[in-house]
Order: C-alpha cells, then sequence, then structure tokens
C-alpha cells in the first residue's frame, strides 16, 4: 500500500506530462473548431453563389 502512496504523493516530471496533455486537448478542439468554421463557411458561400446564379441565369433562345 506505502508504493501506491508513495506514487501518488511523487510528482517529478509530472509537468511536462500535463503540459502536453492540456496542448492535446487544446490543439484538438482549435482543429475541430477549424473544420466546422470552414465547412460552415463553404456552405454559405455555396448557397450565395447558388443565389446569384439564379438570378443571373437567362435561358438560351
Amino acid at each position: 500500500m506505502t508504493i501506491i502512496a508513495d506514487f501518488i504523493k511523487d510528482e517529478s516530471g509530472a509537468s511536462a506530462a500535463e503540459y502536453a496533455l492540456i496542448l492535446a486537448i487544446v490543439g484538438s478542439g482549435l482543429a475541430l473548431a477549424a473544420t466546422t468554421l470552414g465547412n460552415s463557411i463553404g456552405a454559405a458561400l455555396g448557397k450565395a453563389g447558388n443565389q446569384i446564379e439564379a438570378v443571373n441565369y437567362t435561358p438560351a433562345s
């Protein structure tokens, strides 16, 4: 039981691992947000382009 207690109390080297974990979580969140935002912008531009084409459409006679 003292081995587990000693392991829990030992804080050496923990800061680098904690920083790496925080960086991975924040980086994943930013990547997800950028992807979602990019898809939303792409969809909005597609809809705008379709509307512009619909207004400027002149059928061939």
